[in-house]
């Protein structure tokens, strides 16, 4: 079967998936089998082998085969509703504890047998567990044989149901045709589609986990540099319609900004100058840290533009931002009379001010317009289109940037991105672009000062925290985990905003923030809280771009352990944006030592192409144990720094496919 093909067989189709689990799939964003069987375990464990009674040891998680005693005993109150049942064995007898939990009376019947799975806790001289996993006795015994996937997970769900529909799914519509040449799949010796999609899943151990993803990440990686060199084959030295010329209003303009250029402005803004100057379309990239000047250089590509009597876009990731960007560059414009007539498109502006612009847009009576996703909608049409901008360029995928561009006939393009990619990687990641790299930041920035400390210690962080925002200032706090799951203990934005609000005074407000909200929610949080309207926000990684709020002066980072030293760099930069001293604290919820090393590069420096490159050195081949840390948000399960060789072997094998 062609795997493309089951994005249009909804979940639904499998049988035990009514609308009340599709809707719990649906908060996973699962929707079709194509989505479930791409939804990739974050982790995996190994299933502990049968134990006795007799060989229990506390604190430590232990299965056991027990037949269940006559005993069951159940009761409901207002708040709670508790169950409780003895198992036992040849050896010896456990109690076993359930709450909030009514089925089981028809499960666990006196005489029949189950396997138990949970932590062993003491009760006065017996042995007890609560709310254990229950498993049938054949299927427990079974998947001995694999490593068991940990799913990211909402309430509702477990991974166990999640690796049932999974099983069901590869087995009901496999076989499925190769998504690679064969001659790839031989050279590198990767399992066919079929079994690298069980091993992704089910792994039997560490080996046949990594061929696995070995094979899906090189995929990803081959498909992007297919895609990257189609673009790169139709911008590759065209003729541009559009040759600028350096205007008396530009260089007006420059002399009048109220304060230096940084070395690394001027030479960005002299290669911009350069190609659109040159008789050749320019597809460029400015690299640069957080907070180094990119978006000025990019509004006077913008100014020149104008001055030269044709139209500029510029994209952002999300409406504040974008927004926030169309207010500096409406002041600008109004403070240094630049004359230009610029416009703001996004998903909310009115019907009636979107058929405004599009129609001063086709006429050329808008010099240019900034905003979001909006600006690629096929009724969005200029007149002359000549420079196209698109800000945190990662953040949008190749085709939309590509959409974007054919909005003009061959226009200039302009990517901006904070991302920061060790030299070793760069040119490859970027091969069709000419790159402009940013290292210096404005002598203005007052550097981020970084502390890490225990989670023992999170309570001072805490009051630290508390002490800025009593003087005025707004904090943020970043959870990996949007809500509680069975599988593991990290900080989750739903109970930490309580706990939160519990802890501070009444007057404190406090915002939430994460990724499975809808975007306009998502935008009116963000708004609020640059507006100063929320004190503190309790967020996920969504917070990492697309907001600039000056008055933000303290990030905390809970478990900073589970992400990448690049992408701490990246939430670090979401402080630090006005005059006010600002501070990152670190919060490392492991013990590990080795974790405490990683996590000391954050105080060294705050240079994050240094950060990045120690990121690759420090991450190694991977850890089949940990979950993985996140790299470029572009791929959903290769990483750019730890599968580099994979990563340049897949652009040699699309490169010669185009040659």
């Amino acid at each position: 079967m062609n795997f493309e093909d089951l994005k249009n067989i909804s979940i639904k189709e499998l049988k035990g998936v009514g609308d009340k689990n599709a809707a719990l799939f649906a908060r996973l964003g699962i929707e079709s089998i194509y989505d479930l069987i791409n939804y990739y375990p974050r982790t995996y464990k190994k299933l502990p082998p049968l134990s006795k009674v007799s060989e229990l040891k506390e604190g430590e998680i232990c299965a056991l085969r027990l037949k269940m005693a006559d005993d069951f005993y159940y009761k409901k109150t207002a708040n709670n509703a508790v169950t409780t049942v003895t198992g036992y064995d040849s050896t010896g007898r456990v109690s076993l504890a359930f709450f909030r939990v009514s089925y089981l009376r028809n499960v666990l019947k006196p005489g029949s047998e189950w396997v138990i799975l949970g932590r062993v806790k003491r009760k006065g001289r017996n042995y007890a567990f609560e709310m254990p996993e229950i498993h049938k006795i054949t299927e427990y015994i079974e998947s001995l044989r694999n490593l068991q996937p940990v799913y990211p997970l909402t309430k509702g769900i477990n991974s166990k149901a999640i690796a049932k529909y999974v099983g069901v799914s590869i087995e009901q519509f496999s076989p499925f045709n190769e998504d690679l040449p064969y001659e790839i799949i031989e050279e590198f010796d990767f399992p066919s589609m079929t079994k690298a999609l069980s091993d992704i899943h089910f792994p039997i151990d560490n080996t046949e986990y990594i061929k696995a993803r070995d094979r899906f990440a090189f995929c990803e990686f081959y498909k992007f540099f297919i895609e990257l060199n189609k673009i790169k084959k139709a911008y590759n030295k065209l003729k541009s319609d559009y040759v600028f010329i350096e205007t008396a209003e530009y260089e007006r303009f420059k002399t009048l900004i109220p304060y230096e250029l940084t070395k690394g402005q001027k030479d960005a803004l002299a290669d911009i100058v350069n190609d659109v100057t040159s008789g050749f379309v320019m597809n460029r990239l400015i690299q640069g840290d957080v907070g180094c000047g990119k978006t000025i250089v990019a509004f006077l590509s913008c100014v020149l533009c104008a001055s030269n009597g044709f139209q500029s876009a510029f994209m952002a990731p999300t409406e504040v931002l974008a927004a926030q960007h169309f207010t500096k560059f409406s002041e600008l414009n109004e403070r240094y009379k630049l004359g230009l007539s610029i416009a703001y498109l996004s998903g909310s502006t009115s019907k009636t001010q979107k058929n405004e612009i599009k129609e001063d847009l086709r006429n050329g009576n808008i010099d240019l317009l900034v905003g979001t996703h909006a600006l690629i909608e096929d009724d969005v049409e200029f007149e002359d289109l000549a420079l196209v901008i698109t800000d945190e360029q990662h953040r949008f995928g190749v085709m939309q940037r590509d959409t974007l561009n054919k909005k003009g006939n061959k226009p200039h393009v302009l990517s901006l991105s904070a991302t920061p990619i060790p030299r070793t990687l760069a040119s490859v990641y970027y091969t069709d672009l000419q790159v402009s790299v940013i290292k210096d930041k404005p002598s203005c920035r007052i550097p981020i000062k970084t502390g890490l400390r225990k989670a023992s210690e999170r309570l001072d962080g805490l009051r630290f925290l508390y002490s800025k925002v009593k003087e005025g200032r707004q904090a943020i706090i970043v959870c990996p985990m949007i809500e509680e799951n069975e599988d593991t203990n990290l900080s989750n934005v739903t109970d930490y905003s309580k706990f939160i609000k519990d802890l501070m005074p009444k007057d404190i407000r406090i915002g939430i923030l994460h990724g499975r909200m809808k975007n306009n929610e998502k935008n009116r949080i963000m708004q609020y809280f640059a507006n100063g309207d929320i004190d503190i926000l309790v967020s996920t990684t969504v917070i990492e771009v697309g907001i600039d709020v000056p008055n933000a002066t303290v990030i905390l980072i809970e478990n900073a352990e589970r992400f990448g030293l690049a992408q701490l760099h990246q939430l670090r930069g979401r402080v630090g944006r006005g005059s006010e001293a600002s501070f990152c604290i670190l919060i490392n919820g492991s013990e590990s030592e080795d974790e405490n090393e990683r996590l000391s590069v954050m105080l060294e420096s705050d240079d994050g192409f240094y950060i990045a490159d120690e990121d690759l050195r420090l991450r190694g081949p991977g850890d089949l144990a940990g979950v993985r840390q996140s790299g470029d948000i572009r791929f959903k399960i290769a990483d750019i720094y730890r599968d580099r060789d994979l990563f340049v072997k897949a652009k040699n094998h699309a490169d010669s496919l185009f040659a």
